[in-house]
């Protein structure tokens, strides 16, 4: 809950946040359903399927749209990996997490992601979500690894989450960056790095390189910026892109994902000093 929540405290372009609605959505529409999620996600003994198909229909019953579905798919093995975790290293955790996904945690997330709907999910020839599961979930999410940045994390040991964003959260600590500015500096750094997936399925792939590169160059510019200069600037560039009706939610979902690990790895380096 408090990952989400500290998600929408910063002026993300282009997606939804406490400055500005979007794309038929609000803040509270977010914040009620982290509420429902958060029960399922970490509830003791369930396997990550169960997870992510407890939290979609969570989400469904308490808000009645798609809010969440890729904060639950990235939420729920980081949530698994802490609760079972053997040593403090999230990151080898999660790996090892994601290798023992089965056939039953595939068979519900294809249900959980049925009950959403996500914009541009079509068909597909191998692991079709409509029909029963017949591989694990990490095989079925290696098949969408090209097309989509959730099951790349999937495919690569959450590599994104664990590189790209807490480097960037690190990086932004290290220059005495508050929260908002820091989670802001997250999202940047992954609409900077590679085209959206979520823009690319919705708007196609030369919408989603074009908003990366425009976001290159922001990304720096913020970077450079004080932190109310940083907030004009992304600001600016949020109105641009609702104007156009697009939204880099790939991008926010990860950002999410990156402010859970931290706090999960805060944990567990507690409990681990604490005995």
């Amino acid at each position: 809950m408090a990952a989400c929540e500290a998600e929408l405290a910063a002026p993300k372009p282009g997606n939804v946040h406490h400055f500005a609605p979007g794309h038929g959505m609000e803040a509270k529409d977010f914040i009620e359903s982290a509420r429902a999620a958060a029960p399922f996600i970490a509830a003791p003994g369930a396997s990550v399927g169960e997870r992510i198909l407890g939290a979609v229909e969570a989400t469904w019953a308490a808000v009645n749209q798609n809010t969440n579905l890729g904060i639950v798919l990235l939420c729920a093995p980081l949530a698994h990996a802490g609760l079972a975790a053997e040593v403090a290293e999230l990151r080898r955790e999660t790996e090892r997490a994601l290798g023992a996904l089965s056939i039953k945690d595939a068979d519900a997330a294809f249900r959980a992601i049925s009950r959403a709907s996500p914009a541009g999910l079509g068909s597909a020839e191998a692991h079709d979500v409509a029909r029963p599961a017949d591989a694990t979930l990490l095989e079925a999410m290696r098949a969408s690894a090209d097309r989509d940045r959730i099951g790349y994390q999937y495919a690569n040991g959450f590599i994104d989450i664990f590189e790209t964003g807490l480097g960037a959260l690190a990086r932004a600590r290290a220059r005495g960056r508050d929260a908002p500015c820091a989670t802001l500096e997250i999202y940047m750094a992954f609409l900077a790095a590679f085209p959206d997936s979520h823009i690319a399925r919705k708007w196609g792939h030369e919408t989603a390189r074009a908003v990366r590169e425009e976001a290159s160059a922001l990304a720096r510019e913020i970077e450079r910026a004080t932190p109310d200069d940083a907030f004009a600037l992304a600001l600016r560039h949020d109105r641009k892109l609702k104007e156009i009706g697009v939204n880099p939610g790939t991008s926010a979902d990860l950002t999410v994902a990156v402010l859970f690990a931290d706090s999960i790895m805060s944990i567990l380096a507690s409990a681990r000093k604490n005995g």
